[in-house]
């Protein structure tokens, strides 16, 4: 079966255009390491234009009915649905990931938006009893303005979906950058908008150096919210200098999510759901489980498992039949899964699978899985956003809720237990925004969504995401 692979324009105003230079980047296949398309490279100028057409559609779209808006959103999903084959082809040739994955991305993506959709319906103000007979007091959701938003590669389709999602329910226009090693899926999420009768300016979609313009937008007076997906040391730049601006943010940055396998835990259950959690993306997910904390009398079992877990894996292009794995998005993550294996196997831990570029063509990396790996190594302290299992014994389950509690982040967590009380103390004791018990993450739309500490803040899924998006204005009328 052939692919296409389109040249991605930038979306100002309702409309695709070439940046007002000419100018454009390489778009490469992970797999083949060939280019496969161009994109647009934004410059100030178009910046310009792209920030002049949010102003103008956020007038328009903050008056448009919650139920015009949920009527769109909810065509946009449809539309979404109908094209989700096409989609996940563009996405698979430019990230990677198998076209299975790719197609749950995008089918997840429509779930995501006609959820937002409905709740556009159920933004309700309050009225608050007054202290006089003669006053009427209420409280009126307001959309807070035009947002900027900022998502990366790894999920080119929903990272952008949760976001552009409450947005658009709220009344807010949107204005995205987008990921350049990944265009074109978001530039075809994007078309299900226009197509389903989005205004023109509610949303635009540009492109180019990340810097120059996350620095031009961020202060910009059009500019009232950000949200940004990424890593934690960028994350906390752009939040500084949206503090300057008084710019509200949503935040969701890196994690390091533990997996701790209770004494009681079923060994068989913990590596299918964590083992299939791990492999997801070939690891590249802000969610995925990454410090394996076993209890030292289930080692040997869990080992064994989850070696034979990911000897089963078909690592390959993610177009080809049978490819349960494909390739790491850049050279980059092959450089870092090289370095943090390298850094563990010198500090002792014992590589027993994988730990090796696959092939001569292409940005493939073995399933990997490192046992007795001290507190000191690399992996175990910086997100290794790769598939590689790192494991370490523990004795006691406060060791190894302790553990988890002692790096900077908290975004994610998984738990395998059969004890009821050991699930509560992990889900009052474990610092994250998100704790999965017995189950793979589930990430779905009515559940919040974020991290705490280093890991970010504000929410991108249930009611709670819509909040960061309105303003709530306090209006007392006393009759005269």
């Amino acid at each position: 079966m052939s692919h296409t692979y389109p040249d991605t324009q930038l979306l100002i105003n309702g409309q695709w255009q070439p940046a007002a230079s000419g100018k454009t980047m390489p778009v490469h296949n992970p797999a083949t390491g060939e280019v496969i398309g161009r994109l647009a490279h934004a410059g100030k100028e178009d910046l310009d234009r792209a920030l002049a057409a949010a102003e103008k559609g956020f007038a328009i779209w903050k008056h448009t009915s919650a139920h015009e808006r949920q009527a769109t959103m909810r065509k946009a999903a449809a539309l979404l649905r109908e094209r989700a084959d096409a989609i996940a082809a563009l996405l698979t040739q430019e990230q990677g990931k198998p076209l299975a994955e790719a197609r749950v991305e995008v089918l997840a993506g429509v779930g995501i938006i006609e959820w937002f959709a409905d709740e556009a319906l159920r933004l309700y103000g309050r009225i608050v009893p007054a202290r006089r007979g003669d006053v009427q007091q209420l409280v009126i959701k307001e959309p807070v303005g035009p947002v900027a938003a900022f998502t990366p590669w790894n999920f080119p389709v929903n990272q952008i979906v949760r976001k552009i999602s409450a947005a658009l329910a709220t009344g807010c226009s949107f204005l995205c950058k987008a990921p350049e090693e990944t265009p074109a899926s978001p530039a075809a999420l994007f078309q299900c908008f226009v197509d389903a009768g989005v205004p023109a300016g509610v949303i635009g979609l540009v492109y180019g150096d990340p810097h120059e313009i996350s620095s031009y937008l961020i202060p910009h007076p059009v500019i009232r919210k950000i949200t940004f997906t990424g890593s934690t040391p960028v994350g906390k730049q752009l939040a500084a200098m949206a503090g300057a601006h008084m710019k509200r943010c949503t935040m969701e940055l890196g994690g390091h999510a533990p997996v701790i396998i209770a004494e009681d835990a079923d060994v068989a259950l913990a590596v299918k759901a964590a083992g299939a959690a791990k492999l997801r993306n070939a690891g590249q997910v802000c969610i995925s489980p990454t410090r394996f904390l076993v209890h030292h009398s289930l080692e040997k079992a869990f080992t064994e498992q989850v070696v034979a877990y990911f000897e089963s894996i078909q690592v390959g292009n993610g177009l080809e039949a049978g490819t349960t794995m494909g390739p790491l998005a850049n050279p980059r993550r092959i450089t870092a899964m090289k370095s943090l294996v390298a850094n563990a196997q010198a500090q002792g831990a014992k590589l027993l699978l994988g730990g090796k570029t696959l092939g001569d063509v292409g940005n493939f990396y073995a399933p990997t899985v490192l046992a007795d790996v001290p507190l000191s190594a690399e992996v175990f302290n910086n997100e290794p956003f790769g598939p590689v299992v790192a494991m370490r014994t523990f004795d006691q389950l406060d060791e190894a809720i302790a553990e988890a509690n002692r790096l900077p982040y908290g975004l994610a967590a998984y738990a395998f237990t059969r004890s009821l009380k050991h699930a509560h103390q992990l889900s009052q004791q474990v610092e994250t925004g998100m704790l999965w018990i017995n189950q793979p993450a589930v990430a779905s739309a009515e559940m919040p969504f974020g991290g705490v500490k280093d890991s970010g803040y504000g929410s991108e899924g249930g009611s709670e995401a819509l909040e960061a998006y309105l303003i709530p204005k306090a209006v007392s009328i006393a009759m005269v």
